[in-house]
């Protein structure tokens, strides 16, 4: 029976994967691949770092986010204002 993969392995899977692409769009530059191709590829990757963020993202919001609210105070406020301002950098990215 396989083991019960963990947030944080799913993520770096996601990482290494991107890191393949990258490395990918290197060899693509050094072998003078068509523009084109080469652009598809940088929107493939922006695209998956996207996803990767956004599941970092939810993971903060029900874990951290979430003890913090329940815990409340200072510290609520704190990880609320943190998660707003990390959704705003996505948002602008």
């Amino acid at each position: 029976m396989a083991a019960e993969q963990t947030h944080r392995d799913v993520v770096l899977r996601r990482l290494r994967r991107i890191e393949g692409q990258v490395r990918g769009l290197q060899r693509m530059v050094e072998e003078e691949t068509y523009c084109i191709d080469v652009l598809t590829q940088v929107a493939a990757t922006n695209a998956a770092l996207q996803s990767c963020a956004l599941a970092l993202l939810d993971e903060h919001l029900n874990c951290c986010v979430t003890q913090a609210i329940v815990e409340g105070g200072e510290q609520a406020r704190t990880k609320v204002d943190e998660a707003s301002k990390a959704i705003a950098r996505l948002v602008r990215a």
